[in-house]
């Protein structure tokens, strides 16, 4: 059975058996890439790499030599670290080829699984780590099936939750937001990577990060959740399992601290909100109902915690641990299917910080 969810604060559905909690909605970040290019009178700009599946598979680390400054880690490298790092069990979240925080909080967690210093920072001994890890390449070739392209896709996604709810699914809006979800990659880095292809023809080849959705094989018995860190860890007993990064409550509705259990799992949950929060932005004075999909505001999975709190996915995985949520904890749909896979009814989650 579908769960229903409450928009903003974690809230109990009036006859509902199961509690749930909405991600925080908060304007869109801007995220348009800068183009460079030269102009009339102006010094020529100095061209972009070369950025295909032969860079990023062959791309290495160049350690500063001597008291030399670092040179600027190179965006192949960078997409390789972020698909090794994820293919590891420690989630970069969108692989985007930017080194940003959410790569950082990857870095260290690996270097501090591996013994090592855990700055955050690529250096060579973590890129020695990180690449014995695996020799399969990191980007392959993918055909696009008939089921990407089929759809049924939405036109666009409404901002408002009251637009939201007078669509039928929120589904992705083209085949190249459901591909670059499908590979973990950010939309416009799956274009970068295919210039020349056709995302939305089934039958074309294309380049696409060579991970897996595919959960370790066995169940963990806990979950860390850092609130302050922002970051979420899967545990066998004592051994870490994965990682993955977070948004994590707010300072207006923090997150539970302490320990709570996994109840239930739900996937493609539908999202429910009350007039009785008085939600900013929401005009209507009776209750409402958000069609489940992968655009929905909760994702594609809720992992109930009980008393309204629970760990979900989201409909933009880019602003992962960089906004916040409504006492929840949101990741990556890809990130929260796969934990799903991996607790069970009674799993502990511990709040910590």
């Amino acid at each position: 059975m579908l769960g229903t969810f409450l928009s903003g604060r974690c809230a109990r559905s009036a006859g509902a058996a199961i509690l749930f909690c909405a991600a925080l909605m908060v304007a869109d970040a801007a995220h348009a890439a800068k183009r460079r290019g030269s102009h009339a009178g102006s010094h020529a700009a100095t061209p972009a790499p070369t950025l295909d599946a032969q860079a990023v598979n062959d791309a290495q680390f160049s350690a500063p030599s001597g008291k030399g400054r670092a040179r600027a880690t190179s965006p192949a490298t960078i997409i390789k670290a972020e698909i090794l790092l994820d293919r590891a069990g420690f989630s970069p979240g969108e692989i985007d080829g930017q080194a940003g925080s959410n790569d950082q909080k990857a870095l260290a967690a690996f270097q501090k699984a591996n013994g090592l210093k855990p700055t955050g920072r690529l250096d060579a001994d973590t890129w020695s780590r990180l690449t014995a890890t695996s020799n399969d390449p990191v980007l392959r070739e993918y055909e696009i099936e008939s089921g990407d392209v089929k759809g049924p896709f939405n036109k666009s996604i409404p901002a408002s939750l009251e637009k939201k709810a007078e669509l039928k699914t929120l589904n992705y809006t083209n085949p190249r937001e459901l591909l670059a979800e499908k590979f973990h990659v950010n939309p416009g880095l799956l274009s970068r990577l295919n210039p020349k292809a056709s995302l939305e023809t089934a039958g074309t080849k294309i380049m696409v990060p060579n991970v897996s959705d595919k959960a370790p094989d066995k169940k963990v018995d806990k979950v860390v959740v850092d609130k302050t860190a922002k970051t979420v860890r899967a545990f066998d007993g004592s051994k870490q399992v994965t990682f993955y990064p977070a948004s994590v409550g707010s300072e207006e509705r923090p997150a539970p601290s302490g320990e709570r259990r996994v109840r239930s799992v739900t996937e493609n949950p539908t999202y429910h909100y009350s007039p009785k929060l008085k939600f900013k932005g929401v005009k209507s004075k009776k209750p409402f109902t958000v069609a489940a999909g992968p655009k929905n505001p909760v994702g594609t999975t809720w992992i109930d915690l009980g008393d309204s709190y629970g760990i979900h996915g989201t409909p933009a995985p880019e602003r992962i641990s960089k906004t916040e949520s409504h006492g929840c904890v949101r990741l990556t749909n890809w990130d929260a299917q796969q934990l799903a896979k991996m607790v069970h009814k009674g799993t502990k989650v511990e709040f910590i910080n």
